[in-house]
């Protein structure tokens, strides 16, 4: 079935105060992680936060544009850790230290960095799974964009794996970001859903398995 074009893209303007903008996002994700964001009136969204509803449509405009604003909120959120795990800035930068030394323990803290946010977040990461694929949607621009601001976090993780070791190139880059982007949504829900047993760093080395696959067994990095 064609889905037709992407949505437009939301001017994601900041709400007017940090406070209320917290209080209307934790609320938020409360709700629309119980019932998805159809099932979620501005009224609700309100009377959580403790505010009125105008003051709803004076942060954020209009229900569309406050989901919108929840998902940049979520995903500048989880970028900041991807970037500040251990090892990514020094790695981007070319330092040396323990981490970053291994372009590989960098990206599997990166990983471990994203679970935890799945861990902390879990209605964001279920509003992002329900939503992302539905079509049409009337945030498909947005996902676009946030997705690929993610996406560009992960390549440069992996770029530095593939500076530094032999890798396969029959594996397809594009693809090999989306396996490990995906990953860390679904293994991080499904262990929250169905396997509490299951630690985080088994998790995370569920994930880290795209990226042994990919790096041709060496002694060590190169270079």
């Amino acid at each position: 079935m064609n889905a037709g074009p992407p949505g437009p893209v939301r001017t994601l303007r900041p709400a007017r105060t940090t406070a209320t903008r917290q209080k209307l996002f934790d609320a938020s994700m409360e709700l629309i992680g119980e019932r998805g964001a159809a099932g979620v009136t501005v009224d609700e969204i309100a009377a959580a936060a403790g505010v009125s509803k105008g003051t709803v449509y004076y942060n954020f405009g209009s229900k569309s544009e406050l989901i919108a604003q929840l998902l940049r909120h979520g995903v500048d959120i989880l970028k900041a850790r991807l970037q500040e795990a251990p090892g990514q800035e020094a790695a981007a930068q070319g330092a040396a230290t323990a981490v970053s030394g291994d372009p590989l323990l960098a990206m599997e803290a990166m990983i471990g960095q994203a679970l935890d946010f799945m861990s902390e977040y879990p209605s964001f990461a279920r509003l992002w799974v329900s939503e992302n694929w539905r079509t049409p949607s009337e945030w498909q621009g947005t996902f676009a964009v946030l997705r690929g601001e993610l996406l560009a976090v992960i390549g440069e993780a992996v770029e530095r794996v593939a500076q530094a070791y032999p890798v396969d190139s029959t594996v397809p880059r594009g693809s090999l970001e989306t396996a490990i982007f995906g990953a860390c949504f679904v293994v991080g829900l499904d262990r929250q859903t169905y396997h509490p047993e299951r630690t985080r760093d088994q998790s995370v080395a569920a994930i880290m398995a795209f990226m042994r696959g990919y790096v041709l067994q060496q002694p060590g990095p190169r270079g």
